[in-house]
């Protein structure tokens, strides 16, 4: 789930790109020709939590299977436009009805959705607990001189900062007083735990599922205007074919289930992880949950 100045947004751009190509020039999953199944599978994410937690709880099983994954960082927009255009097979982590709402209705016809794993995702504004008297977003107007004009968002092509900037903002009447300022999630989070080190004010785009509000003295404001929409589905998305291509993978997917806390533990575990460690995270994980694995991806 970046705010860039113009000459490192055409980095990103390019960044994107090459990705893209690169994931294109490797792409696999198609049939193999001898009626095997092709075990090459390209997963896109994007920079979210749960999303760099479930795509390496998948990649250690997949690989566990004999498949060869690989996994490429990208925005939503090129997530789901590598899915449509088939440079990428799967994507673990949309977002619906809601957040990820434009770009499925653009590419759902050439997608295909495998199934939902979660649906109490929710997108919020939160503060920390110490405000004790900012409970609802109605609550900031008037405070923006508090707040330095500014709630501290991520990346640009999040539904999250779409639903904050087109909806949430206008619908209280906030636009005069604060600018969502988009960032990476590493970079909301370094300001937001520096902020509450320090006991200062601060108001952030956060959601659920994340292990923030286990870590921090966090509270989401109440949205009486409803602004930030409801609860959302969690859903695994494949390229068109990936049900044919993938038969065993597919099956998988559509027992795939994680519950609030089964969710925040393999977050947690992955999050705490050294940075190129996360797959052996996930390993842990899978490790000490072997009730869990078992219900979607039991022994061959």
């Amino acid at each position: 789930m970046l705010a860039r100045k113009p000459s490192r947004k055409v980095h990103s751009v390019i960044a994107l790109l090459a990705a893209l190509a690169l994931v294109a020039a490797g792409c696999g999953g198609r049939e193999a020709g001898t009626g095997e199944e092709e075990k090459t599978i390209n997963i896109g994410y994007i920079a979210w939590d749960e999303d760099i937690a479930v795509t390496n709880l998948f990649k250690v099983l997949l690989e566990e299977r004999g498949y060869t994954v690989n996994t490429t960082e990208l925005e939503a927009g090129p997530t789901f436009a590598g899915l449509a255009q088939g440079n990428l097979d799967l994507f673990l982590d949309g977002w619906l009805p809601q957040t990820h709402a434009d770009y499925w209705q653009q590419y759902g016809e050439r997608l295909e959705d495998l199934g939902v794993w979660y649906d109490q995702a929710t997108l919020n504004i939160a503060v920390p607990e110490y405000l004790t008297d900012i409970n609802s977003i109605e609550d900031l107007k008037g405070r923006g001189a508090e707040f330095d004009g500014t709630i501290t968002g991520i990346d640009p092509g999040a539904g999250l900062t779409r639903t904050t900037e087109q909806s949430a903002i206008p619908e209280y009447g906030l636009q005069d007083e604060y600018t969502l300022q988009t960032s990476s999630t590493t970079a909301m989070l370094a300001s937001l735990e520096k902020s509450i080190n320090e006991q200062q004010p601060i108001v952030v785009t956060l959601w659920h599922p994340h292990w923030a509000y286990a870590r921090y003295p966090l509270k989401d404001l109440q949205d009486p205007r409803g602004a930030m929409g409801g609860a959302e589905q969690l859903h695994s998305i494949g390229r068109q074919g990936f049900g044919q291509d993938f038969p065993e993978i597919t099956e998988m997917l559509q027992k795939f289930r994680l519950n609030d806390e089964q969710l925040a533990s393999l977050e947690n575990e992955i999050n705490s992880a050294g940075k190129g460690q996360e797959p052996e995270a996930a390993r842990r994980w899978a490790e000490a949950n072997p009730d869990v694995i078992n219900s979607f991806a039991p022994p061959r």
